[in-house]
């Protein structure tokens, strides 16, 4: 029974209080009957959350946390007391724990912050932690260059943001290679850009290569289809029309107008191009 952890139980038995569900080594956790359909039964398999209750229960959940365990996450703080705050994490009566140990210069009620779970030795809970450094390090990378990461985005500098990648990394993202708003506390996609030899990741939020560029084409394509065959953006036009209108930048724009030319799908002057 993986604390903590979304996974997949079978039905054990039916109680009055909900589904007994069993691991494959027997152990059972209950399921109560505000996530139990009536059309479970004995041998169905369904995918949980498990968790301590209120009560310091053992149990599960059809809820899809925001955080799970070994991951990080921007959680709001809901309550607080003298031993510490409550983060609300997705799961319907019973926020998350953040122990006044694990806070990095206090917590405010109705701010967001980005936590990491993980499961107490001793007591077995699942517990938040403000503190990253045990966690989150580049000592041995698991990505490569051009790979397609997760990015949670964990602060600011004059420079850019600085992210958590895959859970596991830090990254830069530099304010120069940006074309949206960012804030603290998002979730996106994104890709390495380069790493360094004293192991620093940079990132892009633009795929690299000609994949990135191809998959560009396409979504102007779409883009063009959307505004009835014609855009209002060309070779002429500034970087900030080119982003407002699609997102990208004027080289990633440019490339990807090439390859539509190209493939004689579009006719473009100045400041537009439309589909031919």
């Amino acid at each position: 029974m993986k604390v903590g952890q979304i996974q997949t139980l079978k039905v054990a038995r039916i109680s009055d209080y909900g589904l007994y569900l069993a691991d494959d080594q027997g152990q059972e956790v209950l399921l109560p009957n505000r996530f139990v359909s009536l059309t479970n039964a004995i041998g169905d398999e369904i995918e949980v959350f498990v968790y301590h209750d209120s009560e310091d229960r053992l149990v599960a959940t059809t809820d899809r946390p925001l955080i799970t365990e070994g991951q990080v996450a921007s959680l709001k703080v809901v309550d607080k007391n003298i031993h510490g705050a409550f983060l609300d994490w997705g799961i319907t009566g019973k926020d998350l724990f953040l122990p006044n140990r694990n806070q990095q210069g206090g917590v405010v009620a109705g701010r967001s912050y980005v936590v990491w779970l993980y499961v107490d030795n001793i007591t077995g809970r699942c517990v938040a932690t403000m503190k990253l450094k045990p966690f989150v390090d580049n000592d041995i990378i698991t990505v490569k260059p051009r790979q397609k990461v997760d990015i949670l985005i964990a602060s600011e500098s004059p420079i850019g943001y600085r992210a958590i990648i895959n859970s596991r990394h830090w990254g830069m993202i530099y304010k120069n290679q940006t074309f949206r708003p960012i804030r603290i506390g998002d979730r996106m996609e994104g890709w390495v850009r380069r790493i360094t030899d004293d192991n620093r990741i940079d990132l892009t939020l633009q795929q690299v290569g000609y994949d990135g560029v191809a998959t560009s084409a396409e979504d102007l394509l779409s883009l063009i289809k959307e505004h009835g065959g014609v855009l209002p953006v060309g070779d002429d036009s500034s970087p900030e029309q080119i982003h407002s209108l699609t997102q990208m930048s004027k080289k990633v724009f440019k490339r990807a107008v090439g390859i539509l030319l190209k493939r004689g799908e579009i006719t473009a002057e100045g400041t537009q191009i439309k589909l031919k």
